[in-house]
């Protein structure tokens, strides 16, 4: 069950206090020192994510995704046309030369 922080809003009071309650109970709404009004208290959460898929990179480029992909798959197609190019003129020259 969590445990939720009340402080007193009455300025003579100032009393601060925690109560365990459930997801279902009412929030307290007075005060056990002086029966004045409260408020519920919020703090920051101490929740560290660790490891591969936390971060915005890690998922995708900073391009949409329609279109780091159709750009992505030209260039790969272009790039390994060169690269069978190549290795063919490479190839053909070796065995002139011989």
């Amino acid at each position: 069950m969590p445990t939720y922080q009340y402080a007193c809003t009455a300025p003579e009071c100032g009393n601060k206090f925690e109560l365990v309650q459930t997801f279902t109970d009412p929030s307290a709404s007075e005060c056990p020192v002086c029966a004045g009004p409260v408020r519920k208290v919020f703090s920051a959460v101490g929740v560290v994510f660790k490891g591969s898929g936390f971060y915005r990179t890690d998922s995708r480029s900073s391009g949409s995704a329609s279109e780091g992909s159709s750009s992505e798959g030209s260039a790969k197609s272009e790039g390994s046309a060169k690269s069978d190019g190549s290795a063919k003129s490479g190839e053909q020259s070796k065995s002139s030369s011989v």
